[in-house]
Protein backbone atom coordinates (compact mmCIF):
# COMPACT_ATOMS: atom_id res chain seq x y z
CA UNK A 1 0.00 0.00 0.00
CA UNK A 2 1.82 3.25 -0.87
CA UNK A 3 2.58 5.46 2.16
CA UNK A 4 1.38 9.20 2.86
CA UNK A 5 4.52 10.91 0.77
CA UNK A 6 2.94 8.68 -2.48
CA UNK A 7 -0.77 10.40 -1.97
CA UNK A 8 1.08 14.15 -1.51
CA UNK A 9 3.13 13.92 -4.68
CA UNK A 10 -0.46 12.53 -6.23
CA UNK A 11 -1.88 15.51 -5.02
CA UNK A 12 0.67 18.18 -6.15
CA UNK A 13 0.78 16.29 -9.67
CA UNK A 14 -2.94 16.35 -10.01
CA UNK A 15 -2.99 20.47 -8.65
CA UNK A 16 0.01 21.18 -11.03
CA UNK A 17 -1.73 18.95 -14.38
CA UNK A 18 -5.63 20.56 -13.58
CA UNK A 19 -6.23 22.83 -10.80
CA UNK A 20 -7.22 26.32 -12.24
CA UNK A 21 -7.91 25.21 -15.48
CA UNK A 22 -10.38 24.59 -17.96
CA UNK A 23 -13.46 21.85 -18.12
CA UNK A 24 -12.18 18.58 -17.54
CA UNK A 25 -13.66 15.42 -19.57
CA UNK A 26 -14.63 13.36 -16.31
CA UNK A 27 -15.52 9.46 -17.58
CA UNK A 28 -14.85 6.05 -16.00
CA UNK A 29 -14.60 3.43 -18.52
CA UNK A 30 -15.16 0.76 -15.47
CA UNK A 31 -18.90 2.17 -15.17
CA UNK A 32 -18.43 2.11 -10.99
CA UNK A 33 -18.12 5.50 -10.98
CA UNK A 34 -20.01 6.47 -13.81
CA UNK A 35 -22.90 8.50 -12.55
CA UNK A 36 -20.53 10.29 -10.50
CA UNK A 37 -18.31 11.25 -13.36
CA UNK A 38 -21.54 12.26 -15.48
CA UNK A 39 -22.08 14.54 -12.67
CA UNK A 40 -18.58 16.28 -13.01
CA UNK A 41 -17.91 15.85 -16.63
CA UNK A 42 -17.19 19.53 -17.52
CA UNK A 43 -16.31 21.20 -13.92
CA UNK A 44 -12.78 22.37 -13.93
CA UNK A 45 -10.62 21.03 -10.59
CA UNK A 46 -10.08 23.42 -8.23
CA UNK A 47 -7.61 22.08 -5.76
CA UNK A 48 -6.22 18.67 -4.93
CA UNK A 49 -5.50 17.82 -0.95
CA UNK A 50 -3.86 14.26 1.14
CA UNK A 51 -4.14 13.59 4.53
CA UNK A 52 -2.94 10.42 5.01
CA UNK A 53 -3.35 7.86 2.67
CA UNK A 54 -6.34 9.87 1.75
CA UNK A 55 -6.67 11.63 -1.60
CA UNK A 56 -9.15 14.46 -2.17
CA UNK A 57 -9.73 16.36 -5.62
CA UNK A 58 -12.06 19.30 -5.33
CA UNK A 59 -14.48 20.37 -7.94
CA UNK A 60 -17.27 22.89 -7.45
CA UNK A 61 -19.72 23.77 -4.60
CA UNK A 62 -17.56 21.38 -2.31
CA UNK A 63 -17.84 18.65 -4.57
CA UNK A 64 -15.00 16.05 -3.76
CA UNK A 65 -13.82 13.28 -5.31
CA UNK A 66 -12.26 10.67 -2.46
CA UNK A 67 -9.62 8.10 -3.56
CA UNK A 68 -7.73 5.31 -1.20
CA UNK A 69 -5.36 3.47 -3.34
CA UNK A 70 -5.41 0.52 -0.71
CA UNK A 71 -2.88 -2.48 -1.81
CA UNK A 72 -3.65 -2.28 -5.96
CA UNK A 73 -4.96 1.14 -6.56
CA UNK A 74 -2.68 2.56 -9.33
CA UNK A 75 -2.31 6.07 -10.84
CA UNK A 76 -0.91 6.90 -14.22
CA UNK A 77 -0.62 10.35 -15.95
CA UNK A 78 -0.11 11.02 -19.45
CA UNK A 79 -0.04 13.81 -22.56
CA UNK A 80 -2.88 14.24 -24.33
CA UNK A 81 -4.06 13.22 -26.95
CA UNK A 82 -5.43 10.20 -24.43
CA UNK A 83 -5.49 6.72 -25.84
CA UNK A 84 -8.36 4.58 -25.70
CA UNK A 85 -9.33 4.16 -22.30
CA UNK A 86 -9.33 0.03 -21.15
CA UNK A 87 -12.18 -1.51 -18.82
CA UNK A 88 -9.90 -1.17 -15.69
CA UNK A 89 -9.96 2.49 -15.89
CA UNK A 90 -11.97 3.58 -12.80
CA UNK A 91 -11.49 7.17 -13.44
CA UNK A 92 -9.92 9.17 -16.10
CA UNK A 93 -9.79 12.90 -15.97
CA UNK A 94 -8.61 14.77 -19.37
CA UNK A 95 -7.82 18.11 -20.67
CA UNK A 96 -6.45 19.20 -24.00
CA UNK A 97 -2.64 18.61 -22.35
CA UNK A 98 -2.80 15.46 -19.94
CA UNK A 99 -4.94 13.03 -18.74
CA UNK A 100 -5.04 10.15 -15.51
CA UNK A 101 -6.19 7.44 -14.99
CA UNK A 102 -7.00 5.47 -12.21
CA UNK A 103 -7.16 1.58 -11.66
CA UNK A 104 -7.89 -0.24 -8.87
CA UNK A 105 -8.84 1.58 -6.24
CA UNK A 106 -10.23 0.37 -2.77
CA UNK A 107 -12.80 4.03 -2.79
CA UNK A 108 -13.43 6.15 -5.29
CA UNK A 109 -16.37 7.94 -4.43
CA UNK A 110 -17.98 11.33 -5.16
CA UNK A 111 -18.15 12.97 -1.16
CA UNK A 112 -19.80 16.56 0.41
CA UNK A 113 -17.83 18.57 2.52
CA UNK A 114 -18.93 17.46 5.18
CA UNK A 115 -18.48 13.90 4.72
CA UNK A 116 -14.71 15.02 3.66
CA UNK A 117 -14.17 17.11 6.86
CA UNK A 118 -15.59 13.30 8.88
CA UNK A 119 -12.81 11.55 7.23
CA UNK A 120 -10.06 13.98 8.35
CA UNK A 121 -11.41 13.91 11.85
CA UNK A 122 -11.06 10.29 12.04
CA UNK A 123 -7.51 10.27 11.21
CA UNK A 124 -4.34 11.02 13.16
CA UNK A 125 -1.96 13.79 12.32
CA UNK A 126 -0.23 13.54 9.07
CA UNK A 127 3.41 14.85 9.47
CA UNK A 128 3.43 16.16 5.98
CA UNK A 129 0.48 18.86 6.70
CA UNK A 130 0.57 21.96 8.07
CA UNK A 131 -2.33 21.36 10.11
CA UNK A 132 -1.22 18.39 11.87
CA UNK A 133 -0.34 18.59 15.47
CA UNK A 134 2.17 16.20 16.99
CA UNK A 135 1.02 16.65 20.45
CA UNK A 136 -2.13 15.20 19.09
CA UNK A 137 -0.61 12.19 18.31
CA UNK A 138 1.62 11.78 21.60
CA UNK A 139 -1.61 12.39 23.67
CA UNK A 140 -2.71 8.89 22.46
CA UNK A 141 0.78 7.03 22.58
CA UNK A 142 1.40 8.13 25.51
CA UNK A 143 -1.68 6.68 27.23
CA UNK A 144 -1.50 3.14 25.12
CA UNK A 145 0.11 0.19 26.40
CA UNK A 146 0.12 -1.28 22.93
CA UNK A 147 3.61 -1.12 20.80
CA UNK A 148 4.86 1.96 19.50
CA UNK A 149 5.32 -0.02 15.82
CA UNK A 150 1.72 -0.98 16.06
CA UNK A 151 0.89 2.73 17.29
CA UNK A 152 2.66 4.33 14.02
CA UNK A 153 0.72 2.16 11.98
CA UNK A 154 -2.55 3.21 13.41
CA UNK A 155 -3.93 5.48 11.09
CA UNK A 156 -6.11 7.18 13.93
CA UNK A 157 -3.04 7.73 15.36
CA UNK A 158 -0.78 9.21 13.25
CA UNK A 159 -2.03 9.49 9.51
CA UNK A 160 0.39 8.35 6.80
CA UNK A 161 3.18 6.59 8.38
CA UNK A 162 3.54 2.97 6.35
CA UNK A 163 5.48 -0.24 7.07
CA UNK A 164 8.42 1.75 5.37
CA UNK A 165 8.80 4.24 7.45
CA UNK A 166 7.45 2.89 10.53
CA UNK A 167 10.25 0.53 10.69
CA UNK A 168 13.16 3.06 9.36
CA UNK A 169 12.32 6.17 11.79
CA UNK A 170 12.52 3.54 14.95
CA UNK A 171 15.77 2.56 13.38
CA UNK A 172 17.18 5.80 13.39
CA UNK A 173 16.07 6.26 16.86
CA UNK A 174 16.93 3.38 18.36
CA UNK A 175 14.04 2.43 19.77
CA UNK A 176 13.07 -0.93 20.44
CA UNK A 177 10.02 -1.94 18.37
CA UNK A 178 7.85 -3.76 21.35
CA UNK A 179 8.07 -0.63 23.77
CA UNK A 180 4.80 0.49 24.66
CA UNK A 181 3.49 3.56 23.78
CA UNK A 182 3.43 5.16 27.14
CA UNK A 183 7.29 4.24 27.31
CA UNK A 184 8.20 6.69 24.13
CA UNK A 185 9.36 10.21 25.97
CA UNK A 186 8.15 13.64 24.96
CA UNK A 187 11.83 13.75 23.51
CA UNK A 188 11.46 10.91 21.99
CA UNK A 189 8.14 11.32 20.59
CA UNK A 190 9.42 15.38 19.22
CA UNK A 191 12.76 14.02 17.50
CA UNK A 192 10.81 10.59 15.47
CA UNK A 193 7.99 13.59 14.45
CA UNK A 194 10.89 16.11 13.24
CA UNK A 195 12.45 12.97 11.17
CA UNK A 196 9.38 12.10 9.88
CA UNK A 197 8.37 14.95 8.21
CA UNK A 198 11.60 15.82 6.87
CA UNK A 199 12.07 11.99 5.55
CA UNK A 200 8.06 12.07 4.39
CA UNK A 201 8.71 15.57 2.65
CA UNK A 202 12.25 14.61 0.75
CA UNK A 203 9.76 11.17 -0.53
CA UNK A 204 7.36 13.88 -1.83
CA UNK A 205 10.33 15.26 -3.60
CA UNK A 206 11.89 12.63 -4.75
CA UNK A 207 9.05 9.98 -5.03
CA UNK A 208 10.76 7.87 -3.63
CA UNK A 209 12.02 6.54 0.09
CA UNK A 210 15.19 7.26 1.05
CA UNK A 211 16.19 7.07 4.82
CA UNK A 212 19.90 6.19 5.17
CA UNK A 213 22.09 8.99 6.34
CA UNK A 214 24.49 10.61 3.87
CA UNK A 215 27.74 8.75 6.01
CA UNK A 216 25.86 5.47 5.51
CA UNK A 217 25.28 5.54 1.74
CA UNK A 218 26.44 2.64 -0.73
CA UNK A 219 28.85 5.79 -2.18
CA UNK A 220 29.96 7.05 1.47
CA UNK A 221 30.41 3.12 2.71
CA UNK A 222 32.00 1.31 -0.08
CA UNK A 223 28.80 -1.33 -0.44
CA UNK A 224 26.27 -2.12 -3.36
CA UNK A 225 23.72 -0.27 -3.70
CA UNK A 226 19.79 -1.78 -2.61
CA UNK A 227 18.27 -3.54 -5.46
CA UNK A 228 14.47 -3.65 -4.93
CA UNK A 229 11.34 -2.67 -6.60
CA UNK A 230 10.37 -0.31 -3.45
CA UNK A 231 13.50 1.27 -4.49
CA UNK A 232 15.54 3.65 -1.93
CA UNK A 233 18.48 3.11 0.39
CA UNK A 234 16.86 1.84 4.01
CA UNK A 235 18.97 0.44 7.14
CA UNK A 236 16.44 -2.15 8.42
CA UNK A 237 13.05 -2.93 5.78
CA UNK A 238 12.83 -5.80 3.86
CA UNK A 239 16.49 -6.84 5.15
CA UNK A 240 15.94 -9.73 7.04
CA UNK A 241 18.73 -11.48 8.32
CA UNK A 242 21.35 -9.34 6.18
CA UNK A 243 23.63 -7.68 8.36
CA UNK A 244 22.88 -4.01 9.69
CA UNK A 245 24.58 -1.27 8.36
CA UNK A 246 25.89 -0.06 11.35
CA UNK A 247 26.74 -2.75 14.11
CA UNK A 248 26.80 -5.84 11.36
CA UNK A 249 23.91 -7.31 13.30
CA UNK A 250 21.44 -9.71 12.15
CA UNK A 251 18.05 -8.18 11.07
CA UNK A 252 15.35 -9.65 12.46
CA UNK A 253 11.92 -9.65 11.13
CA UNK A 254 8.49 -10.38 13.17
CA UNK A 255 4.92 -10.29 12.10
CA UNK A 256 2.97 -7.11 13.66
CA UNK A 257 -0.06 -5.53 13.30
CA UNK A 258 -0.49 -7.38 10.22
CA UNK A 259 2.67 -6.50 8.41
CA UNK A 260 6.23 -7.87 8.75
CA UNK A 261 7.85 -5.85 11.08
CA UNK A 262 11.89 -5.26 10.50
CA UNK A 263 14.66 -4.22 13.37
CA UNK A 264 18.33 -4.75 14.46
CA UNK A 265 18.69 -6.12 17.94
CA UNK A 266 21.55 -4.23 18.64
CA UNK A 267 21.01 -0.82 17.77
CA UNK A 268 17.42 -1.02 18.75
CA UNK A 269 17.63 -2.22 22.02
CA UNK A 270 14.85 -2.77 24.77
Amino acid sequence: MPEGHTIHRLAQDCAARFAGGGPLAVRSPQGRFADAAALLDGSPLRTAEAHGKHLFLGFRDGEWIHIHLGLFGKVAFGAAPAPPPTDTVRLRLADTASYVDLRGPTSCALITGAEKDAVHARLGPDPLRPDADPATAYARVRRSRTTIAALLMDQKVIAGVGNVYRAEVLFRHGIDPYRSGRDITPAEWDAMWGDLVDLMREGVRTNRIDTVRPEHTPEATGRPPRVDDHGGEVYVYRRADRPCHLCGSQVRTAGLAARNLFWCPTCQHA
